[in-house]
């Protein structure tokens, strides 16, 4: 099949809904998050009629297959499927849900799959479900992001030297860059401790200090690959002060 032709017509793709929002006066455009084929856009025709059958299964952070057909930027919605199997996210792990989305709406360019970025996104809406500490269930999931959309980032090693990262010793993260010894002159980067920068190579964030540390250390990185952009959920989370 020509890549022409499997643009045109999509059967049964894994896939979840990032964003919806109304269109027309009773359809539903989507942001969807396939699996095999990236973020896609897709018009849901009459999803919002009383009696479509569309109407009560485009919800967000539940596993579905999609298909759709069309070649436009805007494709169209043909049918859907709920498979189950995740719970509903309730309270502060609903919020975090929509900030993981608005991340991936914001850093993932369309059509670009990223198979691998779809199954740690549907693992860490379980953990988000089952665990307490969202905190590190973030951390974990925008280091792996970044990671899977070229952006990863250097822990282990010092940025030029190659010096393995030590424990004990200070440094600073410089963008583009990665992790320099800290001196006594050094302004540029954000300050940060050897240990912190090993917990999170390894997703360890038990450590108040690798956990205050790392969450900075992520603003300003995911600050600089956002280029400006707002995330509206990380101003609803700020009073939030543990995430």
């Amino acid at each position: 099949m020509s890549n022409v032709t499997s643009k045109q017509r999509i059967q049964d793709a894994p896939a979840f809904v990032l964003h919806s929002y109304p269109f027309r006066e009773t359809s539903l455009v989507l942001e969807v998050f396939s699996r095999q084929h990236g973020r896609v856009p897709l018009v849901a025709r009459g999803a919002r009629r009383p009696r479509s059958a569309l109407r009560g299964l485009l919800m967000n952070f539940q596993p579905l297959t999609l298909s759709w057909f069309g070649k436009h930027e805007l494709r169209t919605l043909h049918s859907a499927e709920w498979q189950g199997g995740q719970p509903q996210l309730q309270g502060t792990a609903l919020m975090c849900g929509f900030y993981l989305n608005e991340l991936l709406l914001n850093l993932m360019a369309r059509d670009d799959p990223h198979e691998s970025l779809f199954d740690y996104y549907q693992q860490t809406l379980q953990r988000l479900a089952q665990e307490e500490d969202h905190a590190f269930t973030l951390r974990c999931f925008e280091k792996h992001m970044l990671q899977e959309l070229g952006y990863a980032l250097t822990l282990d090693s010092e940025a030029g030297s190659g010096k393995p990262i030590a424990p004990e010793k200070n440094y600073r993260y410089i963008l583009e860059r990665g992790a320099v010894a800290e001196t006594d002159d050094a302004t540029q980067g954000m300050p940060v401790s050897g240990k912190t920068l090993l917990d999170m190579a390894a997703d360890d964030y038990r450590d108040t200090n690798s956990a205050r540390q790392s969450k900075q250390l992520m603003r300003m990185l995911l600050d600089h690959h956002l280029a400006g952009k707002t995330l509206h959920t990380r101003e609803l989370m700020r009073d939030l002060q543990k995430l």
